[in-house]
């Protein structure tokens, strides 16, 4: 059984964790009755967190937003995801947050314990970052997008395609994923019927909330290699696939999810799908690898390519051995 206090702080962590709450579920995890479910959360509005019921055989309590941000419960390693993120957030690619970042990272870490303290420090110490180069997303609009992921609600907004074409779009978004240059989200177009990925970059203004949703089944369940596909071979005129007789995790630190997707066939050998706008540059890059490869699928052309550059290399090999 829990305390007072204890329980309070149980019944907030719940609260911060889901987005719903039916009072029996509540009562059920803090081991008291209904009752006492509803005295907590009076005494929790007492202290400012604003806390919703609705009634009903449905109904439930819900944790809202108030006139004032009321303290948040972190655990240990969520303390220092956040601390961490706040100090590489100057150099991301979130525009609009940096002199915010430094503010509340100031807050936080003044109130962090000393175990903690020391193993932000030791992370930021040990840790050097690079420009990503990649295009700048306002915080705002991966705010909305992530808070409707959240709450299964739709969302509307004009997007640029690689190709040029700009319309609307009417979505259920899952999940976004960053590739550590780029963001992107994986929904469910309304209008196409089909999952689509989206670059974020390309979305024109803040995207509009809708009517929530019942979530689908979605298209894959390794999203990040979903979107990995997606964006290194699904766009290109020319697509391959190979056979690549290295672990996944090998070719996975040469190859970045950006230009190629990359999984594992067994403990020795993996497959990647890859491609590109020109044939011609294809082999060349496969030129720059140390491992042996098989051609599964290729563009008509392809296998001829490698043929005609291996029997050049092969020449050129034998001539500079004489």
């Amino acid at each position: 059984m829990y305390g007072t206090s204890e329980r309070l702080l149980r019944l907030l962590s719940l609260l911060q964790a889901r987005r719903d709450w039916p009072g029996p579920d509540l009562a059920e995890r803090l081991s008291v009755d209904v009752r006492t479910v509803r005295r907590d959360v009076e005494r929790l509005r007492g202290l400012g967190y604003p806390v919703h019921a609705t009634p009903g055989v449905a109904g439930g309590y819900r944790l809202g937003a108030g006139a004032a941000l009321p303290p948040l419960l972190l655990d240990d390693d969520e303390a220092v995801a956040v601390a961490v993120g706040l100090r590489t957030a100057a150099n991301g690619t979130v525009s609009g947050i940096e002199e915010t970042s430094v503010r509340a990272l100031a807050k936080l870490e003044q109130v962090l314990p000393a175990r903690l303290r020391h193993r932000v420090s030791a992370l930021q110490t040990v840790t050097l970052t690079l420009g990503s180069g990649g295009p700048v997303v306002d915080s705002e609009v991966l705010t909305v997008i992530a808070a409707a992921c959240r709450d299964h609600e739709r969302l509307r907004f004009t997007y640029g395609t690689h190709a040029g074409d700009v319309g609307e779009r009417n979505v259920e978004p899952l999940r976004m994923v960053h590739t550590g240059r780029r963001w992107y989200l994986v929904a469910y177009d309304l209008g196409r019927e089909d999952w689509r990925t989206f670059r974020v970059d390309r979305i024109d203004g803040v995207p509009a909330p809708g009517f929530r949703f019942t979530p689908r089944e979605p298209p894959a369940a390794d999203l990040a290699a979903y979107v990995s596909r997606a964006i290194s071979a699904a766009p290109y005129a020319h697509q391959v696939v190979l056979r690549v007789a290295v672990p996944a995790s090998v070719l996975a630190e040469r190859v970045p999810p950006t230009a190629g997707a990359v999984e594992p066939v067994d403990e020795h050998s993996c497959r990647i799908r890859t491609g590109s706008h020109d044939l011609d540059v294809i082999p060349f890059y496969l030129a720059q690898w140390d491992y042996d490869f098989v051609v599964e699928e290729a563009p008509p052309g392809l296998v001829e390519r490698l043929a005609r550059i291996a029997e050049r290399f092969a020449r050129a090999a034998a001539g500079s051995a004489s």
